[in-house]
């Protein structure tokens, strides 16, 4: 037996994956249904998954599977849930295109406080060639980003600027969630400065003493250099888009 707010959210949340395959933020849950805080949210989520009509998984943020609807409903034809307000589209960090491998993010436990919490990351400006990223940095600039995105860590947000990377589902203006660090396994999409004067999101292969930063775009060519010449400052883990 379900509350008619398990029972909205159920719908809701069915409705949402049969129209685009992803699955409602926390926030969209909430103005859907009215309520003040995401708290009630989870509180929801956590009935409906003991309940055995959702399934969360594992280590993907957003990630939820409808099992089973409330008898007497069609499986295909969800009720018509309230609409949300509008909400900035958060996209999971999994940039893998044309069959290349890129290293999904890790993901708070779905059952954690954090999953249903934001944090404020610092935003630094337009990620150009020829500045480094320490230049960027902004104090006054912030972006309010889903805990459950990030993995452990610092943390910061850059500004896309350009398209090398639209084959990868990284466009012009998106905000990139990075996170610091000086290495990354091949393969992975980084913020790399190039003789301490260049830094730009590439995608990272090493090869003996070379380093490759492979754009995403045909129109661009993969620039190869010495290992010397490069330094890993961060690495993809999330990506947010406002429409």
């Amino acid at each position: 037996m379900l509350t008619r707010k398990q029972h909205e959210l159920l719908l809701f949340i069915h409705e949402r994956l049969g129209q685009g395959g992803v699955s409602p933020s926390f926030d969209e849950m909430k103005d859907a249904l009215g309520l003040k805080s995401k708290s009630g949210i989870h509180r929801l989520i956590t009935g409906l998954e003991e309940r055995g009509f959702i399934r969360r998984l594992p280590h993907r943020a957003r990630a939820l599977e409808v099992l089973r609807l409330p008898e007497g409903l069609e499986a295909g034809r969800p009720r018509t849930a309230p609409k949300p307000k509008f909400q900035p589209s958060v996209i999971k960090g999994d940039f893998a295109f044309a069959g290349r491998e890129a290293a999904p993010p890790a993901a708070v436990p779905s059952g954690s406080t954090a999953a249903n919490e934001t944090i404020q990351l610092p935003l630094y400006g337009r990620i150009a060639a020829g500045t480094p990223i320490e230049a960027l940095r902004d104090n006054s600039a912030f972006v309010d980003i889903p805990v459950s995105m990030l993995t452990g860590g610092d943390h910061y947000a850059l500004e896309v600027s350009g398209d090398s990377m639209i084959e990868a589902g990284i466009l012009d203006h998106d905000t990139v969630i990075i996170q610091r660090c000086d290495s990354a396994d091949n393969g992975a999409i980084v913020v790399a400065l190039v003789d301490e004067g260049e830094v730009t999101l590439k995608r990272l292969r090493r090869k003996g003493n070379t380093v490759a930063l492979e754009p995403a775009n045909a129109a661009y060519e993969t620039r190869i250099f010495g290992a010397d010449r490069v330094r890993v400052q961060g690495k993809l883990v999330g990506l947010v888009r406002k429409y």
